[in-house]
């Protein structure tokens, strides 16, 4: 499973990097994470808001940060 995060690095991206690698580890799953900040990158991915988190090159989360209940239920 690889899940981007994507984010210039602000407090919010960094709370849901931190949420999703909560999630994996609680989950006991195998999942290779990628932070992505370039901005071209970003808005190809269609992402209008940061941050975003995609699972599996899928859009899962746009704009804001999700708790990491919120995570686990996506990734399960």
């Amino acid at each position: 499973m690889k899940i981007r995060i994507y984010g210039t690095g602000c407090a919010n991206c960094q709370m849901l990097e931190k949420n999703a690698r909560e999630a994996v580890k609680e989950l006991g799953i195998d999942a290779e994470f990628e932070k992505v900040k370039d901005m071209d990158e970003i808005l190809e991915a269609g992402l209008t808001a940061l941050p975003g988190l995609a699972v599996d090159g899928e859009l899962k989360i746009m704009g804001r940060v999700a708790s990491k209940e919120e995570i686990m239920n996506i990734l399960s």
